[in-house]
Formats: structure tokens, sequence, C-alpha cells
């Protein structure tokens, strides 16, 4: 897929929400939608492709020179949102506030988190967007290193690969396979018409039972 295809699926992304997309996968009995990563900064949402890190407790023999995270942040366009998996069961961050700094330098939208981040505070002053399961105040020197960067990772019991599509908002984070993207965002599209159609309805003075009653139950089917 060329680069302005890519532009053009994540703006209209972008238009949508993440239950919109949950839904649209729900209607295609598909797996992507994830409860339980809220967001820790601002209140802004984000879409865009993803590039991924993952982390692991062995330091590699003869130690590394590159710190986790780095390689993405220079890897990344103005598309870009970055995943990282740290389920070590290991209590430190897999994200701070230095390479929030450089992502945002670069232009990456936002960083999602598969495990603790920190520097939550300082992520708002910049006005940086992060998702994370959990938080921490304990670094990941000496506790984690980077195993790889642009292969797949695991978001809860999923796998998510670099390239693939991203939504995150106050609801949850949603990944779209990239082979499914069009699709997808196709029917989220049409989904989020219908809601649209339902709420001038209602606010049209349309009893609610009526609106809800004829159209909600059925607003998945194609």
């Amino acid at each position: 897929m060329t680069l302005k295809e890519r532009e053009t699926l994540v703006a209209r992304l972008e238009k949508l929400d993440a239950c919109a997309v949950s839904d649209a996968l729900d209607s295609l009995q598909l797996s992507g939608a994830h409860s339980g990563i809220p967001r820790r900064s601002t209140n802004k949402r984000i879409a865009g492709t993803v590039q991924t890190v993952k982390l692991h407790d062995e330091e590699p023999q003869g130690g590394t020179k590159r710190h986790l995270g780095t390689a993405a942040i220079e890897s990344a366009d103005g598309l870009t949102v970055i995943v990282v998996e740290q389920r070590t069961g290991i209590d430190c961050a897999g994200w701070g506030g230095v390479l929030a700094n450089a992502a945002k330098a670069k232009g990456v939208r936002g960083v999602v988190m598969e495990g603790p981040a920190r520097d939550i505070d300082e992520y708002e002053e910049i006005g940086f967007p992060v998702f994370s399961r959990f938080t921490t105040p304990h670094t990941a020197r000496g506790r984690v290193w980077e195993q790889s960067f642009g292969e797949p990772v695991k978001v809860g019991d999923a796998t998510v690969s670099a390239g693939d599509y991203v939504i995150a908002d106050g609801s949850g984070v949603v990944f779209i396979d990239a082979d499914r993207a069009e699709e997808i965002i196709s029917i989220a599209e049409k989904i989020a018409e219908k809601e649209r159609l339902m709420t001038a309805d209602v606010l049209k003075g349309k009893p609610v039972s009526e609106v809800m009653g004829t159209n909600y139950e059925t607003m998945l089917n194609k």
C-alpha cells in the first residue's frame, strides 16, 4: 500500500471512534478491541499505523548500546503509533518521558503500552497521548531490554503486527489487521452514520424506545 493510501485510511479512521470500529469488528466476528488499557494523558483520540516494540527480561550478551524504543522512534513517520509489549511480569516501565519527548518531536501520534508506563505527568505536560495497562515509577534500567522492533507483539490475547491500524480513545484501544482495514473502516463509517441519524431522531423528539427498538439491535446488519 502506498503512503497516500495509508494516509487516506488513517484520515478516515480519525473521524471515527473506538466504539464504531469495535462494532465493525463484531459484525465480522473479528477480535481486536481491548478494554483495560486506559488513556493516561491528554484527552486526544489517536489513530494511525502501528510500529511495534517487544521487551524481555534477559540482558543481551555483552549488553546493548541501544535504548529500548529508540529504533521504533527513529523509524517512525507522521502516521505512526508505537505499540510496546512489556509482559515480563517485572514492575518497570516500558516507556518514559525522554522517549515521549523524542517521539513527539519525530511526529509519532501516541503510544500504546501493553504493560506499565511511567512519567505520566510529563506526557500530560507535553501533550503526548499514552495508553497503558499499568503505571509505575520504576525504571526499565537493568530490568528489561528490547528484544525486537517491527516484529509481532501481543496485546491482550491478540497478535498485533507492524503496519496494522489502531484507534484509541477514552473507551478503549482497537487494532485492525492491515489486510482488512478498508473493509472494516467502511463498515465502521456506516455504523457511525446510523448512530448519527438515530441521535438526530431522538433530538427531534422521536421516542427513544422507538429509535432504539427499531434500529439498535439491527444496526450491525450489513
